[in-house]
């Protein structure tokens, strides 16, 4: 079987492109080229003027709104699912957020606002989604999220977002043992530093970068396009002896001494 044997025709859902840098939209055109039926979802006009052209680039069949700390929004967009698909075959869920003044002040000072809102938005999330998801997989499927080396490390300026991203990825973990006995398989990928919009956000992101660079095993960054190639293999059923697991594409820094 090639990736493209096993992606086609799948349905599945993409949440969190932001722009043509995004890591969403690099794994969204990797499946897209597989053959694979998608679905988008932006959130607000400022960013739906973004999304929709790549979302009609890459031949989305769903293009609609969600708010993911909204649960009528999260339940009108698998209505949507349901009226169009009929059901559902994988699921990317790309989404994070904190406060700015959260990431640019150290851990200690987090204030509670802040802390409860990266796990709503960065990790609860994608429980909630898993949850909707899982019910539109009759015949089994996959599910990915996306982390980050912060979730296992202290990594200068992520701070509240490392704490978040590590619940996310034992959330991965309990939603893979929960819904194995359904075949469906749950994972993250947890990529290197790439220049998105999103890592703009994180104080002194160009130094981390530079570090990545120069210690990674093969001595550069990573690509969206590397990142979105390791999901869809994740997605299809080459991997589907995977799950639970936090795939790291990050030009082999972690691994270095």
């Amino acid at each position: 079987m090639t990736l493209t044997d096993g992606l086609t025709g799948r349905r599945g859902l993409i949440l969190g492109v932001a722009n043509d840098r995004s890591i969403a939209w690099g794994i969204a055109r990797v499946l897209s080229n597989a053959g694979a039926r998608l679905g988008f979802t932006y959130q607000g006009e400022r960013l739906e003027r973004r999304v929709r052209p790549l979302a009609e680039e890459a031949g989305a069949e769903i293009i609609t709104s969600c708010d993911v700390c909204d649960e009528k929004s999260i339940e009108q967009l698998f209505a949507e699912v349901d009226e169009k698909w009929g059901g559902l075959d994988f699921l990317v869920h790309s989404i994070a957020f904190a406060d700015k003044e959260d990431l640019e002040r150290d851990y200690l000072s987090t204030s509670r606002e802040g802390f409860l809102k990266a796990h709503d938005v960065s990790a609860f999330s994608f429980t909630h989604l898993a949850r909707e998801a899982a019910q539109r997989m009759q015949a089994g499927g996959s599910m990915i999220t996306l982390s980050y080396l912060g979730a296992e490390r202290a990594v200068r300026g992520y701070n509240v977002m490392g704490v978040a991203k590590a619940s996310l990825e034992a959330s991965v973990r309990y939603l893979a043992a929960d819904l194995g006995p359904k075949d469906i398989r749950v994972n993250a990928i947890s990529a290197g530093p790439i220049q998105t919009l999103a890592a703009r956000g994180i104080s002194g992101f160009a130094d981390i970068f530079d570090e990545i660079e120069g210690r990674a095993a093969l001595g550069r960054g990573v690509t969206t396009e590397e990142v979105g190639n390791a999901a869809a293999f994740l997605l299809s059923p080459l991997a589907s002896g995977i799950t639970g697991e936090v795939l790291y594409v990050d030009g082999g820094f972690r691994m270095m001494g």
